[in-house]
């Protein structure tokens, strides 16, 4: 299951837009930037388990 996550973690950096190059203000971001933050972190979290 944690290769699916690692496999899942490299076409999120691939795929998803990084809010933090793009310098995006993190507290007036929109919910799909939320929702895209969290499933980030989500996949990061499990990859490293």
């Amino acid at each position: 299951m944690k290769s699916v996550f690692k496999i899942l973690a490299k076409l999120n950096k691939i795929i998803l837009p990084s809010l933090t190059k793009k310098k995006i203000d993190l507290t007036k971001v929109n919910k799909f930037h939320i929702a895209i933050l969290g499933w980030k972190a989500f996949v990061t979290l499990r990859s490293l388990d």
